[in-house]
């Protein structure tokens, strides 16, 4: 088994997807109507799948309240350059916050930024050689 992708409310479609294209998501596909609202597909460029699926219902009533905007804590992203991509989101009017080391090493770097609805996203910067996400090897000694 394995996590496909997940859903996350969003109060402006249009909005929504000028903040995740900028960041870099693609739009693969969507479904108009279903009992959720219409639905949204994106997936990262270096991706084969699916990540996010934006969930719009203006029907709904959903409103957003930045910071508490759903259950979702914060979902993680990880990016090759944290420079670089400050600087990318930087160009498309995105705020991160200042990267900072989890280990205080120049490689091991995570920044944060907060999309429309006040949802957090956790960008990671492994360091050299690390897997691409985290495993059972990154908690034993």
């Amino acid at each position: 088994m394995r996590t496909l992708h997940f859903g996350l409310r969003v109060a402006d479609l249009e909005r929504s997807l000028a903040f995740y294209t900028a960041v870099g998501y693609e739009v693969i596909g969507s479904v108009p109507e279903t009992p959720f609202g219409s639905l949204t597909m994106l997936k990262l460029p270096g991706d084969e799948f699916v990540s996010i699926e934006l969930v719009h219902d203006p029907a709904g009533g959903y409103k957003a309240e930045a910071g508490n905007s759903s259950v979702l804590n914060h979902f993680v992203i990880k990016v090759e350059s944290m420079a670089a991509t400050i600087d990318e989101l930087a160009a498309q009017g995105i705020d991160a916050e200042e990267p900072v080391s989890p280990d205080g090493s120049n490689d091991f770097l995570t920044a944060w930024l907060t999309d429309p609805d006040g949802n957090r996203i956790e960008l990671v910067q492994w360091p050299a050689g690390h897997p691409d996400g985290i495993s059972g090897a990154d908690w034993t000694g």
